[in-house]
């Protein structure tokens, strides 16, 4: 049996990691597949050292081209010297007990494998929150009764909260650009009654179909548009990406299209990445991007703009990252045989380059 325990014990109840009951076997959690570092300019890591620090980034100066005719006086220009703020404003923390009885009679290593997954758990919140950020919603959790951040989630709203300084006078309070944030007015072909600030309403044609179902657009064109955006704030073709949901990737495999087929049809996920070229994207995966009420799957054209997904694309130095594992430290607990470990994560994110970024909110129609 099981070593026995005082009353009110919570660490390890009924003796799980003894081997009278378990197998050296231990079913690892799947890990979703973290994405944002592969994303975002981490230029800035290390940078950092305490909560509230901030990282000056001095802005590219913007140079005049003048006409020239011969015999012309030139007149050099001062460069304006300008910069913007990431501020350090994000930090998460993990602490947990290991006992010396239940670590003594287990088979495997149970202070190494909770550290692994209070790892995965800090990189994959800082995920969910950066991915966020750079489609403008903030995705704040509820304060549920275990305070698990991860756990106790409500529903994503959308960001008014400036970090630092915007990087773009033009920006919005998301500092975001409005004219790169698609919804259903930006697409002609849609001619329902309801509000052109609504959802862009999705279906994929599916095969023997000679056209998409009556008022509704594919995701080829939504991505086709977030290109044609990009393209014309002469953003570099070379480290363009794009995030989507797995609902809009199911509607993407369901189109009646040979490349699209083609093109999914490989091996998986690997890091999120499951196209290296769609339209000069690279294309990940994410289940860490904001939904709106309960998400894009569930809507349709009642609530066009109550429940809604949303996918973003962009470039690699458009948002900047800049993280540490500030400290991580075991000591022993005072009050009991264990071991105490504890560490937080510290880091910021922020937009350099609104023109950069592109985000599109949509249901399924």
């Amino acid at each position: 049996m099981a070593f026995g325990s005082a009353s009110g014990y919570g660490n390890l109840p009924n003796g799980v990691w003894s081997p009278v009951i378990y197998s050296k076997q231990v079913q690892l959690a799947f890990r979703k597949s973290a994405i944002c570092e592969a994303i975002t300019n981490n230029d800035y890591f290390g940078e950092i050292a305490n909560m509230g620090d901030s990282v000056k980034i001095v802005k590219e100066p913007e140079v005049e081209v003048k006409p020239y005719l011969r015999g012309t006086t030139v007149a050099a220009q001062d460069l304006i010297d300008s910069d913007f703020t990431l501020q350090i404003d994000k930090a998460n923390y993990f602490a947990f007990k290991v006992d010396d009885i239940e670590d003594a009679h287990s088979h495997v290593n149970f202070q190494s494998l909770a550290s692994d997954r209070a790892a995965y758990r800090l990189a994959d919140q800082f995920d969910k929150d950066v991915l966020g950020y750079l489609a403008g919603y903030k995705q704040t959790p509820a304060a549920g009764a275990t305070g698990n951040i991860l756990e106790d989630e409500s529903a994503d709203t959308v960001n008014n909260v400036i970090n630092g300084t915007k990087a773009n006078s033009a920006a919005g309070g998301d500092e975001l650009l409005a004219a790169n944030k698609l919804k259903k007015g930006d697409f002609g072909n849609i001619t329902t009654t309801s509000a052109g600030d609504h959802s862009i309403p999705v279906a994929a044609r599916l095969p023997g179909a000679t056209a998409l179902p009556t008022a509704t657009v594919s995701p080829a064109m939504i991505v086709s548009r977030m290109a044609r955006l990009l393209d014309q704030q002469q953003v570099d073709s070379s480290g363009r990406w794009l995030v989507i949901d797995p609902v809009l990737m199911e509607v993407m495999r369901d189109e009646d299209s040979r490349l699209l087929n083609a093109d999914f049809g490989g091996s998986g996920l690997q890091n999120g990445l499951v196209l290296n070229n769609f339209h000069g994207f690279r294309v990940y995966v994410s289940s860490n991007l904001p939904a709106v009420g309960t998400g894009a799957g569930t809507s349709g054209s009642a609530n066009q703009n109550t429940n809604y997904g949303v996918i973003c694309a962009g470039h690699d130095s458009a948002v900047a990252s800049a993280e540490q594992i500030n400290k991580t430290e075991t000591y022993r607990d005072p009050d009991s045989f264990a071991d105490i470990v504890r560490g937080m994560h510290l880091y910021g994110r922020k937009i350099l380059r609104p023109e950069g970024l592109v985000s599109a909110k949509y249901n399924i129609a």
